[in-house]
């Protein structure tokens, strides 16, 4: 990890913090840090800062902290994306996070099984996970909001419009003519589809949404790549 995610409940004074569990065995085993060393850490919710060891026992490391500066700012995009295979959620998680995907929309369509609404990595405790890795490799502290959607239509009719409001649609979808564009400075909301796309019916629904269809290229690949080479490009 490139940054260290505090949380309020790390806190045991003003300006200390006492870690256990994973953090504390990155420190020790990854950094190889020792007491007197500094480390980038991160207020979650918050700024960016550094900490210093003061004590490395029983599995425990105690660190003064101070923060200085704000985080990396969010990309104004918002990703609409139809669930992955639960094997490759939690590497999209990470990807979108450390690009800085201000929020983040899982929703059903016709080619989602529905296995994978039942998967454990849904719960919201695993949804964090992720979340969490995306930023502590991008050196970021702000979660982005995620919500799951389980039906397709009243989402694209009812929900949609008023989600995308006052920002550029765009849906990802290999037979479109226009390419998708680069470097856009607005507001966006992009729609994602399953492996194979969207369905016809459902790309009409996001077309009624005001959504564009737009393609990466002449190659067409999985979501897990697909979903940072969008972002990248639009970004």
């Amino acid at each position: 990890m490139n940054l260290i995610l505090l949380f309020e409940e790390d806190f045991i004074s003003s300006d200390i913090v006492r870690l256990s569990g994973r953090r504390q065995q990155h420190i020790r085993e990854i950094h190889r840090a020792g007491e007197g060393d500094t480390l980038c850490v991160g207020l979650a919710g918050g700024d960016i800062g550094h900490g210093q060891i003061l004590n490395l026992k029983d599995r425990l490391v105690e660190m003064r902290v101070s923060f200085e500066r704000q985080p990396p700012p969010k990309l104004p995009l918002t990703l609409v994306l139809a669930l992955p295979r639960p094997k490759a959620l939690k590497r999209i998680l990470i990807a979108a996070t450390s690009l800085g995907v201000e929020e983040i929309h899982l929703i059903h369509s016709w080619r989602v099984e529905k296995s994978f609404w039942h998967s454990d990595l849904l719960k919201p405790e695993a949804l964090q996970e992720p979340l969490i890795l995306g930023l502590e490799q991008a050196k970021d502290t702000h979660l982005p909001s995620i919500e799951l959607h389980r039906l397709f239509k009243p989402f694209a009719q009812d929900i949609l419009p008023g989600l995308s409001a006052n920002s550029q649609r765009l849906v990802a979808h290999p037979v479109a003519e226009s390419p998708c564009p680069r470097n856009v400075g607005e507001r966006t909301t992009l729609a994602i589809g399953p492996e194979g796309g969207f369905l016809p019916y459902e790309v009409e629904l996001l077309a009624a949404a005001g959504f564009k269809p737009v393609h990466c290229g002449p190659r067409i690949l999985r979501v897990e790549t697909a979903v940072p080479a969008l972002i990248s490009r639009l970004s």
